[in-house]
């Protein structure tokens, strides 16, 4: 009589059963992944953002240096990244960024479905990486869709909350620290890994050490003190709403809104279990408020800065409906598919008049410059020009950093003597060296327009003259010379 076979060892069953999860469940989150950022493919740019970050990885493609050559508020991973796509695919198209989009969407995703599956069970991860994928487009497409700083961030600040699950301290540490690098806001995942590791010292050793290490090799391999100056003590004019308060509120509260809409299917559950569920997950919960105060930090409002939240309130809502009754579940997972599917719509459908403007602008200023001629578009629209293929005049991209009009204030504080500090010497320094070929007035009408602006109006006034208008901005030649 043979012997019955052995049973594997646990291990072993456990492993394959694990890698059996996976292999289902991996390509139903890649598929959603890709599903939902369609949209993105649609335009060939969708912010400012994507814009900015796309003139300053030309700009370090061609040897220029980060916060010198150009500068922006944010830290350098993400111009870094877009560089690399560049080098390897051309920067005549934005479709390798939006391709590392879509894989960034993808990790988040996967993340916070090994953090749900390790706390609530198989289905609870499912749960938790199908609902972040649906919500993850529910704001303006020019938020959701755009391939911007909080996008890179997201897979960051989930990979922190994964690893200080497992107490792996100096791999959260890290991962907080590419958090920050990709945008400051996302150092504020550091809460609640900090809640998670408690009082441990070789923990807490650990975790600063991770964290600290990748933003002091960042800041050598940049400038160190402009790293520093830009990305964290050059910032203060940009946090203030002097004058701007209800123009700041309508946007704060709109954007609150259309996320509300996003998250009809995840709100219901998580207010009603609201008790059972906070108990059960103080760390999510700290990592909603942290992620609340990011948001807040500013006060600007901006669509994508919400995308922050999108990460706990999946998790949580995964954490409230493993209380309720399955159907629950069943129900928020086609409330959160049919708004999916509305916000895909609109990103599919809806006009972008600002791109096709910027467009117009950019082949006229094609048409009259050669590729070799440096230009200065005067406006919050850095985008022009990538799409004229024309070098910056200035390492400031936009009028914003030369007149506190970043963010879109609509208040008083707009002007030369609200610029960031040492802007407008290096400004002037940069247009007597090398003088634009063309200076397109694009602030149609706005508070920055050059008719405020001494310096500007000066330099206008004395050396060039309007050679033609587009769509209300103004083309200035450079007069033969002067």
């Amino acid at each position: 009589m043979l012997a019955a076979p052995l049973a594997p060892p646990r291990s072993v069953a456990v492993a394959v059963a694990k890698g059996a999860y996976w292999r289902r469940l991996l390509p139903l989150l890649a598929l959603l992944a890709c599903a939902t950022r369609v949209p993105s493919f649609a335009r060939p740019l969708w912010s400012p953002d994507e814009g900015y970050l796309a003139v300053q990885a030309r700009i370090l493609a061609h040897g220029g240096r980060l916060y010198e050559t150009v500068v922006d508020r944010k830290p350098p991973l993400v111009p870094w990244l877009y560089e690399g796509a560049f080098a390897l695919f051309g920067s005549d198209s934005l479709t390798p960024v939006r391709v590392l989009a879509v894989l960034a969407q993808l990790l988040t995703a996967v993340l916070l479905a090994a953090l749900a599956r390790r706390r609530w069970g198989d289905g609870a991860g499912r749960t938790a990486g199908v609902l972040y994928l649906l919500v993850s487009v529910g704001l303006n497409p020019e938020d959701a869709q755009a391939a911007g700083f909080e996008v890179f961030m997201l897979p960051c600040t989930a990979a922190a909350m994964w690893c200080a699950d497992r107490h792996r301290w100096a791999a959260a540490g890290a991962a907080v620290a590419c958090a920050f690098l990709a945008k400051q806001t996302g150092g504020a995942v550091l809460l609640p890994v900090l809640w998670l590791c408690g009082s441990s010292r070789p923990g807490l050793l650990r975790l600063a050490t991770g964290a600290a290490v990748p933003v002091f090799c960042a800041a050598l391999a940049t400038d160190p003190a402009g790293f520093l100056f830009w990305t964290v003590t050059g910032s203060a004019a940009y946090a203030s709403f002097a004058g701007s308060e209800l123009h700041v509120l309508v946007r704060g509260l709109t954007n609150t809104a259309i996320l509300a809409v996003a998250c009809a299917g995840l709100l219901p559950p998580v207010v009603r279990v609201l008790r059972i569920a906070r108990t059960g997950a103080a760390d999510l919960w700290l990592w909603l408020a942290a992620s609340a105060g990011a948001v807040l930090l500013g006060f600007h409002f901006f669509g994508h800065y919400y995308l922050q939240l999108i990460p706990p309130v999946a998790l949580l809502a995964t954490a409230a409906l493993q209380i309720l009754p399955r159907d629950r579940v069943t129900t928020a997972l086609l409330t959160s598919s049919c708004c999916c599917a509305l916000f895909l719509s609109w990103g599919l459908l809806a006009p972008r008049p600002e791109l096709a403007h910027a467009q117009r602008l950019a082949a006229a200023v094609a048409h009259r410059t050669d590729p070799s001629d440096r230009v200065l578009f005067w406006g919050m629209h850095p985008e022009t020009y990538w799409l004229a293929d024309r070098t910056p005049a200035s390492r400031y991209l936009t009028a914003g950093l030369l007149t506190n009009y970043s963010g879109g204030r609509d208040g008083p504080q707009v002007g030369e003597k609200y610029a960031v500090a040492g802007t407008w010497p290096a400004f002037r320094a940069e247009l007597a060296d090398r003088p634009p070929s063309l200076i397109i007035d694009d602030s149609r009408g706005r508070p920055y327009a050059p008719s405020r602006l001494p310096t500007l109006r000066r330099l206008l006034a004395a050396r060039y003259e309007e050679v033609g208008t587009v769509d209300g901005a103004v083309l200035y030649g450079r007069v033969a010379g002067r």
